[in-house]
């Protein structure tokens, strides 16, 4: 029997045999939504109506005998970092409150298409700046592990929805790690795709040279199948990539990696990694040996800095991109009464929308960019970049893929680290270098920590362009951990998810 616990792939088997209607799967998450936001805060806008239009609309092409796509009608929760066309887009912040855009990007245009309903728009770190969904302008996303907790960022409310069986589908993006850190302390599945091969039309930017949209879910095959819908190129994005999108749900199939070479990523490993994390990353590589894969360690040195580089190139970027909320366009307009010109009009509303993350990174980029200061920070943090793409290049020579821990711990306390933001980078610390080199990044549970019972992410790396290869060995570590454990990690979540199966 279908339920909102079914994975999307058994929804849409379900939706295709006739035995449950889109209408149906829409009502039933639509209600759970109803039953366990209140204490989740996954959703900042719920759009009850027009997605129940749309389920209807693909229910009458299905009664019709139309040739529909392999997701049509099932259900998604969306990023509300990407635009939809008359639907409230806010990044998270009071500086976009009640915009609602006048045209879809392009995954969203993608996801209309390919009949996937949109429930509504997720909770976030204001513009993509976080990895605790605490710097929502809105308040924070919890954790359906243990409400106390930290769903991680920018994209918590994203991975929320689906460990708390709102949706079964989500779209998330990833400038540093915003869709894998928060999968790992969910227990759900979370893509960073190739750099390029997702349109970042319509996408609110934060850092243009990392971000990526991709494909959230709680299986890998439910993923690749998302994955499948919003890929492919897109003339409107001048980065997007030309060429065909890898077979990534037949990869997410083939559950065999006998006689790949995986590479251990020595610098993502160790100390300053909590004990639970390890001892369940060393399992599922112990997993993988058994199964016929051979375990190499390599060495990648320079990602020693790609922290440090990353926290000048991305908040530069985001100086740059965030510059366009000046009061004059779009968005907020604060102090405009007569009195004051436009400059103090423009200072008023910068102090009022931003929250105090967004400044701080405004203010680091645009002292970076400045005047006798650009080649000493900005310019050397693209040097260190180029060395990490290097450290990859190399290590992809001798191994198919490269694995780590998503996190270095599980989820961390509501307020715990709010007050030191350097301690919040740390969180991180493995994900970063995926998005500096612009290679593929796929984080997927493998067990939970022995101290607090909570998920544990198991980070896999593929170079560009070949992402079904961490599909591959991310669908076949699944299909092994579910056979050792005898059922999904997901199942194992608290009451709140209603007695997930």
């Amino acid at each position: 029997m279908t339920s909102i616990h079914s994975t999307a792939a058994e929804m849409a088997a379900a939706l295709y045999a006739g035995t449950t209607s889109s209408v149906e799967l829409a009502e039933a998450h639509l209600a759970q939504i109803s039953a366990v936001d209140a204490d989740v805060h996954a959703f900042l806008h719920v759009d009850r109506e027009g997605a129940l239009a749309q389920a209807a609309a693909v229910d009458a092409k299905r009664k019709a005998g139309e040739k529909l796509s392999p997701l049509a009608g099932v259900p998604l929760a969306l990023k509300d970092v990407l635009a939809q066309k008359g639907i409230p887009t806010t990044a998270g912040s009071k500086m976009l409150e009640n915009w609602r855009p006048p045209y879809d990007a392009t995954v969203v245009t993608k996801l209309k298409q390919a009949g996937i309903v949109i429930l509504g728009k997720t909770n976030m770190d204001e513009f993509a700046m976080g990895s605790s969904t605490e710097n929502s302008a809105y308040g924070p996303t919890h954790n359906p592990w243990d409400l106390t907790r930290i769903p991680g960022g920018s994209g918590g409310g994203s991975a929320a929805a689906l460990a708390a069986f709102q949706a079964p589908l989500a779209i998330g993006t990833d400038t540093g790690g915003s869709i894998r850190q928060p999968a790992a302390v969910t227990g759900t599945v979370g893509v960073k795709p190739t750099y390029g091969a997702v349109s970042r039309f319509g996408l609110i930017a934060f850092s243009s040279s990392l971000d990526q949209v991709g494909p959230c879910a709680r299986t890998v095959l439910d993923t690749a199948l998302l994955h499948e819908a919003i890929a492919g190129h897109d003339e409107r994005d001048s980065t997007s990539i030309v060429g065909a999108v890898p077979d990534v749900v037949a990869a997410a199939q083939r559950h065999e990696v006998k006689g790949m070479k995986i590479g251990v990523i020595k610098q993502l490993m160790g100390e300053g990694f909590q004990s639970g994390v390890s001892a369940r990353f060393n399992e599922s590589l112990d997993l993988l040996a058994s199964l016929g894969a051979e375990i190499v360690e390599i060495s990648c040195p320079n990602f020693e800095y790609a922290l440090a580089a990353y926290y000048l190139i991305a908040p530069s970027e985001a100086s740059s991109n965030l510059a366009r909320f000046d009061s004059m366009r779009y968005g907020l307009r604060v102090g405009d009464d007569g009195s004051r010109g436009a400059e103090q009009v423009m200072s008023i509303t910068r102090d009022q929308g931003f929250g105090k993350e967004v400044k701080r990174r405004i203010i680091l980029g645009t002292y970076a960019l400045s005047s006798g200061y650009y080649d000493a920070y900005y310019g050397s943090a693209q040097k260190v970049r180029t060395l990490i793409k290097q450290d990859y290049d190399r290590a992809f020579e001798k191994v198919d893929v490269l694995v780590s821990p998503t996190c270095p711990t599980t989820a961390f306390k509501i307020g715990e680290k709010s007050d030191d933001p350097l301690a919040m980078y740390l969180n991180d610390i493995a994900t970063i270098p995926v998005n500096m080199a612009g290679i593929g990044g796929m984080s997927l549970p493998c067990g939970l920590a022995d101290e607090d019972g909570l998920p544990v992410g198991f980070q896999i790396m593929s170079p560009a362009l070949h992402d079904d290869r961490m599909y591959r060995v991310g669908g076949t570590l699944e299909a092994a951990l579910n056979s050792k454990w005898g059922k999904t990690l997901i199942s194992q979540a608290p009451a709140l998810n209603g007695g997930a199966r």
